[in-house]
């Protein structure tokens, strides 16, 4: 791992660390704190995702003209007001506003730093990149959060602005370990600064492949990550009876699953293709599904269905461990010379629009329609493995396979790749 790798990485833990700090908290600060209701806190938390729908689009346009860095570190500065401003915001525009900075600046970051992951290694070292990248956003979401439920106090608005000044001071201090970045020279077509942003997604459009990985996407967004605080808790509280201390429990299943379970799969997962292993997970998650089927609609003890529950969390949070180092290096090896920065910002566009369409379907669903929900959400992850076999037909052996088209063309006598530099 060279430095530039290691600041990157370090980046991640940062951004983590300072979402963890707040993002549990944004509703009860603005509705219960600030006293600005529910629908406010709803609107907050729309607004959100609205910025980040907004500003993808032009984001990977951006990255490709200019380099991920200086998007990076203007998202980061953007960031960091929108946290602060929204601290200090009393009134309902005032924590609209801020949010949507704070939003915007959040969406971005993330294709940023996902090309410069790109940029910064090779095919041999991508995987476990992206796994790393993975295991540090989730550990760093994890201890911000376990630290901000002790600094908040909901009896005192100062304690919130504290909150939000620290996560303030994260994108800042990573705005000073950003800039000392020496980024490789990374690859850029002829004439892609000249290309109109109406070309750039034409081009994007007619890769196949990449709308198909699109699609998949979309539906592994939509019944995964946009399950977890909407549709799946509301079915656990509703159907199983659910307590708040075993949801919680649920969740912290989910991301030590994935602390535990990263780098044990990593070998297995980087040595089988892509698309067979996203297939697999389509497969765990229907078994998560039906282990949630089991929590609200069989007839065992409490006992049996909160322990099936947290089971089903855990579950998801081992093919997301599977995930992390199979679809983000999929999405660079099928960008073009030069547009990884495009195809990063279209697949988190895809991921946000999963993310906010996610929870609007899930959440009436699993509180009320409880066999309807299960099952919808069952074909939803059986449809994952569908999708993932068809995309594997029409994938290229080094796309799919990395490390076996590497091994045929060392047992064929040519040489052995050489890694990108990134030092």
């Amino acid at each position: 791992m060279g430095a530039a790798m290691r600041r990157i990485h370090v980046g991640n833990a940062l951004s983590a660390f300072g979402l963890g700090f707040t993002v549990p908290y944004l509703y009860v600060y603005v509705a219960q704190v600030r006293g600005l209701g529910a629908v406010t806190a709803g609107m907050v938390l729309a607004v959100f995702a609205v910025a980040a729908l907004v500003v993808l689009p032009f984001a990977g346009r951006a990255i490709v003209r200019r380099g991920p860095l200086p998007v990076l570190l203007a998202a980061l500065v953007t960031a960091a007001v929108g946290a602060l401003s929204l601290g200090l915001s009393g009134s309902a525009a005032a924590v609209l506003a801020s949010a949507s900075l704070l939003g915007a600046g959040q969406a971005v970051m993330q294709p940023a730093l996902a090309t410069m992951i790109v940029d910064c290694s090779s095919a041999d070292t991508r995987s476990r990149a992206f796994a790393m990248q993975f295991f540090l956003q989730n550990l760093g979401l994890g201890v911000g959060g376990l630290i901000g439920g002790h600094l908040v106090d909901t009896t005192r608005v100062s304690s919130f602005t504290l909150l939000f000044a620290i996560e303030a001071a994260m994108f800042l201090l990573l705005v000073v370990v950003m800039a000392t970045v020496r980024m490789p020279h990374s690859p850029r077509i002829e004439g892609a600064p000249g290309q109109s942003a109406k070309s750039s997604w034409k081009q994007l459009m007619g890769n196949r492949a990449m709308v198909q990985l699109c699609v998949l996407g979309f539906v592994l967004f939509f019944a995964c990550y946009g399950q977890f605080e909407s549709g799946l808790s509301a079915f656990g509280v509703e159907a199983a009876g659910i307590s708040t201390s075993a949801l919680g429990t649920a969740l912290a299943a989910n991301t030590g699953m994935i602390v535990v379970a990263q780098f044990l799969v990593l070998r297995f997962v980087e040595r089988r293709r892509r698309t067979r292993v996203i297939a697999a997970v389509g497969v765990i998650w229907a078994v998560a599904w039906l282990a949630a089927g089991y929590a609200g609609l069989g007839h065992g003890s409490q006992e049996m269905a909160t322990a099936a529950f947290i089971s089903t969390y855990a579950l998801f949070g081992l093919g997301e461990a599977m995930l992390s180092p199979t679809v983000a290096p999929l999405v660079a090896d099928l960008a073009p010379q030069g547009l990884a920065g495009q195809y990063n910002s279209a697949f988190a566009l895809v991921k946000q629009l999963a993310l906010a369409i996610g929870p609007a379907v899930g959440g009436p669903m699993g509180a009320s329609l409880h066999a309807p929900y299960v099952v919808t959400f069952l074909g939803f992850s059986l449809g994952i493995s569908v999708l993932a076999l068809r995309l594997g037909r029409g994938l290229t052996m080094a796309q799919d396979s990395p490390w076996a088209a590497r091994s045929r063309v060392v047992r064929r006598g040519g040489p052995a790749p050489v890694p990108a530099e990134t030092a």
